[in-house]
């Protein structure tokens, strides 16, 4: 989890049994988003974020074929809470590393 993701999300999705490192666990927390991105896929975890320029970023690794293990990117504004947890915990239970190799996932799911 990006630092800029709600801690209420992190918090409900340890109690649905959804294994999640938040960046400020990890020691991050002043970590320039290249690192970040580079650092979740050295430990093979999907990135969560809130962050439009974080997600600019991983577009523009996509562009240059340059891999990273994924992400989930979820609007500020179009996104609740609730919501952001039903979802991610959606992705976390029916997907696996292969299935978001460089992916960009967007919240809402449909």
């Amino acid at each position: 989890m990006d630092v800029h993701v709600p801690l209420a999300v992190t918090l409900q999705l340890r109690q649905r049994a959804v294994d999640v490192v938040t960046a400020i666990e990890d020691g991050q927390t002043e970590t320039a988003d290249f690192h970040l991105l580079a650092r979740s896929t050295e430990l093979s975890r999907v990135l969560v974020t809130q962050d439009i320029r974080f997600k600019a970023l991983a577009e523009s690794w996509q562009r240059e074929n340059r891999s990273f293990s994924g992400m989930v990117f979820a609007h500020q504004l179009f996104v609740t809470v609730g919501r952001m947890v039903v979802d991610l915990e959606l992705v976390a239970k029916a997907s696996n590393n292969q299935d978001m190799d460089s992916q960009i996932l967007h919240l809402p799911l449909g």
